[in-house]
């Protein structure tokens, strides 16, 4: 057991102030051995046999590098509980996979997410950042910059690449924010008992709606990411409609919530450095790539993923035994002090930047981290171009573990 007097199993940790947190992981860090924690008891899972905390940047590198120790699919990646089969009929995507399975999936999907194919959506991009600052700027004051800002570009590409309609953008924002809500009573509601079903209809709806898209995209092709995946054959390869649902749960989740959360970080930290604001204003085409990578770096919107050892296999000097957990804290990685020098500072021209905010080498490297670069990069550059005194106010944040996130913070110009 950890000889640590705080414990990140347990929901009230989760809820501390950043500065406590942060005190936390620090501890962590400078011990010679990962600390070890127990699992938390949960109603629709097992409990299971704990996990070793990994918190330093070389650590991180080494076990996203060898996905042949540390799986991704034995168990699944993006809890720390291992999944259950109900749960997994749609939250089984490719990032809870290992190779072969995982290959064959990212091979497929993969298309969609080079460079070549982000640049034609970069009209799309500049024209709904433009949308979203043109709002802002009609209400004539202040606002949530988290739901009428930071929230809307992302929602709106995602939905757009997929061939989401209008219509349904709500009802896609309202599932997400309910499945990476964590324990936060905002989403999760008073009883954490039904949690889990209502976790599976939020997935099951959004599964369904996907579905139903593709199997009218089948025979009715558009153009639009359904219909590219619903009729893709990569040498004989083809999504069923369950992996398509699966992933439509992983895109939509991943590329909405964590972008979002970016940007609203990103407001955050330029509010409270103003010297770094005032850098990025004098040349922001030419600092933009590093104040990017900065933000991510210090946002770092997904806390932990989850590995489980295939084998016994010494790493730094700790061994690890087959079946062993490890959780893979890159927000803590993020801010090792033997990697980035003075991390808690935020600095736009730091190189190099070696950050884990679109997760650690290897296989399981963010599928969508060049339009989320893409996306951040034009709302700021919409944002510091036209509402360039633009100041975030005290972020409310999430209560989870899994998510850094921002639910709500007022905005004012």
């Amino acid at each position: 057991m950890s000889v640590v007097d705080f414990d990140l199993s347990e929901r009230e940790f989760w809820a501390k102030p950043m500065s406590e947190r942060e005190r936390a992981f620090d501890r962590l860090r400078a011990r010679e051995t990962p600390a070890f924690f127990e699992e938390m008891e949960i109603s629709y899972a097992p409990k299971g046999p704990g996990y070793y905390a990994l918190v330093k940047h070389a650590d991180i590198l080494e076990a996203s590098r060898t996905p042949e120790v540390f799986s991704s699919g034995d168990g699944g990646a993006t809890n720390i509980p291992d999944m259950q089969p109900e749960f997994a009929e749609y939250f089984g995507s490719m990032i809870n996979m290992d190779d072969p399975r995982h290959a064959r999936l990212r091979r497929i999907v993969s298309r969609a997410f080079t460079p070549k194919m982000i640049r034609q959506f970069e009209a799309d991009v500049e024209v709904a950042a433009a949308r979203v600052v043109d709002d802002l700027l009609a209400k004539g004051a202040g606002c949530d910059f988290v739901t009428e800002v930071a929230s809307r570009l992302p929602l709106k590409i995602i939905c757009d690449m997929m061939g989401i309609p209008e219509s349904e953008y709500q009802f896609v924002l309202g599932h997400t924010n309910l499945i990476l809500g964590g324990f936060d009573p905002e989403y999760a509601g008073p009883d954490l008992d039904e949690l889990p079903e209502r976790l599976l209809r939020a997935a099951m709806e959004l599964q369904q709606l996907v579905q139903d898209l593709a199997s009218h995209r089948a025979d009715n092709p558009t153009g639009d990411l359904i219909s590219s995946l619903v009729n893709a054959n990569l040498d004989g390869e083809r999504l069923t409609l369950q992996e398509l649902g699966s992933f439509f749960i992983l895109l939509v989740v991943a590329g909405n919530e964590t972008t979002r959360n970016a940007i609203s970080y990103g407001l955050r930290l330029l509010t409270k450095n103003p010297d770094q604001r005032a850098l990025w204003l004098e040349d922001f085409e030419g600092r933009a790539p590093g104040a990017v990578e900065e933000i991510v770096r210090l946002a770092a919107p997904v806390n932990f993923m989850r590995r489980k050892a295939t084998r016994d296999h010494e790493m730094n000097g700790h061994l690890y035994r087959k079946g062993d957990k490890v959780v893979l804290f890159y927000w803590a990685a993020n801010r090792d002090a033997s990697v980035f020098d003075d991390p808690y500072r935020f600095d736009i021209t730091r190189s190099p930047n070696p950050h884990v905010g679109f997760g650690g080498p290897g296989p399981h490297f963010c599928l969508g981290a060049h339009l989320a670069r893409r996306e951040i990069t034009v709302m700021f550059r919409e944002l510091l171009r036209r509402v360039p005194a633009i100041e975030a106010g005290r972020p409310d944040r999430l209560q989870s573990s899994f998510i850094n996130g921002i639910k709500h913070m007022e905005c004012s110009f």
